[in-house]
């Protein structure tokens, strides 16, 4: 069985992509935002299994908890 943290570890960079081309922002910026959030909290946390979801799904769920919905206008470019 592969660990939850390497899968977690396998979906970072693709989540900070999403995010870093969502809101213009480096890749550290995304990365201090998505950590410092709710949803960064419960991706970090194995009891809500975010593990197994796919950067898509979780960088949508960052973007709703940020801006309230998704502007997939900004999204099409990815």
């Amino acid at each position: 069985m592969i660990e939850h943290s390497l899968v977690r570890a396998t979906n970072i960079p693709y989540i900070v992509k999403i995010l870093c081309s969502y809101y213009g922002i480096d890749e550290d910026e995304a990365l201090k935002r998505f950590y410092e959030s709710a949803t960064g909290a419960d991706y970090a946390d194995d009891e809500t299994g975010l593990y197994s979801q796919g950067a898509l799904h979780i960088a949508g769920l960052f973007i709703i908890e940020q801006d309230g919905d998704i502007d997939f206008s900004r999204l099409q470019s990815q």
